[in-house]
């Protein structure tokens, strides 16, 4: 593979992190934009990283920077917005995929990675699978001679998620019981360096070019399963009950007002669509993805081993 001038949008989060390593490790050129360089330290120190700041909702800057560059992958999403309405998401997903597709026709940049959701559609019923399907359509209908490929995946897990290690935390933070919305939900949860496997995969563009994948691991869970064998993995043991929709709702509006907002109602309205696969994408890139639960214990094994300890602590105090 040769060597490629690479521009990642959204390289200083939990996916973008891996995925620039991995990029450099390649033997890449690689530039990360960020609101505040001063911020990731993190990636400061990577050799040969160019770590430069950049408003990526200007049009007019963007393209300065994707000048020269070969590739543009954009992994800039959010789960949840500051306010309510869906302003934020429009913003994040729908608004910068607009701009990012002018930005790369100003630039002659050739070739684009989107990283979108699973069952994200413009008739979706929550705002970050609408707005991630807005920006899909967006980069699909472009008329320049840019050349994309998007990739679905579904929940990403891995060390420093913010799906697994949330639960974890969660449990954690609840006593005897933890009440659950939308328990029977499905998902096929996917490896962060699986996603990046098939971003490497993809970047050259060829067979993949102008094309859709769905990306799920090899199992389907329902969201009481997931929970359940976090907790097992943990060590915590909480009676786990699945709320009524009615409770359910309830709960995220209430989780709306929590600071960091772990739950939110458009999360509700996001469980309310399987994020399950209807096309095998790994199998399509040739990449045999990762079971969730023996990755989980690696790098969930240090809570484990809290827990132990908190379990012996509280044993040797019941015998003294």
């Amino acid at each position: 593979m040769r060597s490629l001038s690479i521009c990642v949008l959204g390289g200083t989060g939990f996916l973008g992190t891996r995925v620039t390593v991995r990029l450099l490790k390649e033997g890449h050129q690689v530039t990360v934009l960020s609101r505040d360089r001063e911020q990731h330290k993190h990636l400061r120190v990577l050799p040969g990283l160019k770590l430069e700041n950049c408003d990526v909702y200007d049009a007019a800057a963007l393209g300065e920077r994707l000048r020269g560059q070969d590739v543009a992958i954009n992994l800039i999403g959010i789960l949840n917005e500051p306010g309510f309405g869906g302003a934020g998401f429009r913003r994040a997903h729908t608004q910068l995929a607009r701009t990012l597709v002018q930005a790369a026709g100003s630039a002659n940049i050739a070739r684009l990675l989107q990283i979108s959701s699973l069952k994200a559609a413009s008739d979706a019923p929550s705002y970050y699978l609408k707005t991630k399907g807005e920006a899909e359509k967006i980069i699909q209908a472009q008329k320049s001679e840019l050349d994309w490929t998007i990739l679905q995946p579904s929940v990403i897990f891995g060390p420093g998620d913010s799906f697994l290690n949330r639960f974890a935390n969660l449990l954690g933070a609840l006593p005897i019981v933890f009440p659950l919305a939308k328990p029977n939900a499905r998902f096929q949860p996917v490896h962060v360096d699986n996603v990046v496997d098939a971003i490497v995969h993809c970047l050259q563009g060829g067979a993949t070019s102008r094309k859709t994948y769905q990306l799920g691991g090899p199992e389907v869970f329902t969201l009481h399963e997931i929970v359940s064998l976090v907790a097992k993995i943990i060590g915590h043991h909480r009676l786990i009950i699945g709320l009524p929709d009615v409770l359910a709702r309830v709960q995220a509006l209430i989780m709306n007002f929590v600071p960091g907002r772990p739950f939110s109602s458009d999360n509700y309205r996001s469980l309310c669509v399987d994020s399950v696969c209807d096309r095998d994408g790994f199998a399509e890139l040739n990449i045999k993805p990762q079971s969730l639960e023996p990755a989980a214990r690696q790098f969930l094994g240090a809570l484990e081993y809290n827990a132990q300890l908190s379990q012996y602590r509280k044993r040797s105090r019941s015998q003294s």
